[in-house]
């Protein structure tokens, strides 16, 4: 299922951008808020932006969100673990 939502901007904004523009770069935006705020996967962050992973995760480093949310700690745990698997 597929929602659709208008907004109302003004008239000056919407000259400086095509609305294709705009409706893409407003997916990305929400997108990248989503995920920064832990409520969607990057899978689904991404998906939502309308955009591989590959490029999601981009976006994601060019926006500075990390992707990877663990310390060093648990990274080195994570590794230890996986040598004596």
């Amino acid at each position: 299922m597929n929602v659709s939502l208008a907004i109302t901007l003004p008239n000056d904004f919407v000259q400086m951008q095509t609305p294709d523009v705009i409706e893409r770069e407003m997916r990305i935006s929400y997108a990248l808020t989503l995920f920064k705020s832990s409520r969607v996967t990057l899978a689904k962050a991404a998906e939502l932006a309308d955009m591989t992973l590959y490029d999601f995760i981009k976006v994601c480093k060019e926006n500075q969100i990390a992707v990877i949310d663990i310390t060093r700690e648990e990274l080195m745990q994570e590794i230890e673990y996986m040598r004596h698997s």
